[in-house]
């Protein structure tokens, strides 16, 4: 099997809060100063993911975000206006409102009609960059989140089980194809050390693996607390916060003392409640975890998707 960044296509989905697109943007970034030449792809339509490049948000056509990143936020109108010039090539100009009002009526009663042509850009994107008319070395998607994922990347599936014959079936057929290639495709899973997102995350993974065909990638572990004290290291921090040395050392630096002996107290109980989600994270989901440590930062900019990619980049043994 390929590398992780050796692939063409990435999906990255997570439960809401745990990072996702600050993986997905560390991801690209990692990938571009390895050499290669990333479309960024955002579904959600939040216009967020380009602030983790320092950049204003981008619309349907691709931008320079960052050297050797382009970004481009999915909208589906302009989608099906894309559909309607390549596919059935259907000159569309200026808006397409009553075309979209259609649409919208027949998608809200038919299951992944919307989703194609989200899943269908993209692939689109793979297809050309593979067959060497689009520059891309790797289409990186910041997906839905974990409860939805899964019907947005089986849409080709969907929509070939409704549709028996025609074009659009034959359509769904080369994407299908680029989907459930594991040397071309991974869905990847971001969570954290915590219970709900943990289980949400073990969930996902046993449904994508036995009613996908969309291969696995990896999970990353995000916001990883280190290990404040080693066993050794306990004996010596409880012989500091008892008494005298408590007092002396209060005596000696002033108060807040307890304050400290607290803190770490603290940290020391986070990290060993989370070890227990990871621990059963680890025993329940057979893919590579990579970990990356809690950033103790104010900001979301640049400099955070850098240290995130950084971490990456050691767990991929970059």
């Amino acid at each position: 099997m390929p590398g992780l960044l050796d692939r063409r296509l990435l999906f990255v989905t997570g439960k809401g809060g745990v990072g996702k697109s600050t993986v997905t943007a560390a991801l690209a970034l990692l990938a571009a100063e390895r050499g290669k030449r990333v479309l960024l792809v955002e579904v959600d339509a939040k216009g967020n993911l380009t602030n983790l490049f320092e950049h204003p948000a981008v619309g349907f056509e691709p931008r320079e975000v960052h050297p050797g990143v382009f970004a481009m936020q999915l909208d589906t109108e302009a989608s099906l206006r894309e559909y309607l010039k390549l596919n059935l090539r259907i000159p569309v100009v200026g808006r397409i409102g009553p075309i979209a009002n259609v649409f919208d009526f027949v998608a809200n009663a038919a299951p992944g009609v919307k989703e194609i042509l989200i899943v269908g850009k993209v692939c689109w994107e793979v297809r050309e960059s593979v067959e060497g008319r689009a520059p891309w070395d790797l289409v990186i998607v910041d997906a839905a989140a974990t409860g939805h994922v899964l019907a947005q990347l089986d849409a080709p599936r969907t929509i070939r089980d409704l549709v028996q014959t025609g074009p659009i079936r034959n359509q769904t057929e080369w994407m299908l194809d680029i989907l459930s290639d594991p040397a071309l495709t991974a869905l990847n899973v971001v969570t954290a050390p915590e219970e709900m997102p943990v289980n949400e995350t073990i969930e996902l993974v046993e449904r994508a693996a036995t009613g996908s065909t969309v291969p696995l990638g990896a999970v990353v572990v995000n916001r990883v607390l280190p290990e404040p004290f080693t066993t050794a290291d306990e004996v010596v921090f409880e012989a500091l916060a008892a008494e005298p040395v408590r007092s002396t050392l209060e005596a000696s630096v002033g108060p807040g003392v307890d304050g400290v002996f607290d803190a770490a107290r603290l940290a020391v109980a986070m990290r060993r409640s989370r070890v227990v989600h990871l621990d059963h994270l680890r025993r329940a989901v057979d893919l590579p975890l990579l970990l990356v440590p809690y950033l103790f930062v104010r900001d979301h900019g640049l400099r955070v998707t850098r240290m995130v990619a950084e971490a990456l980049a050691a767990e991929l043994g970059e």
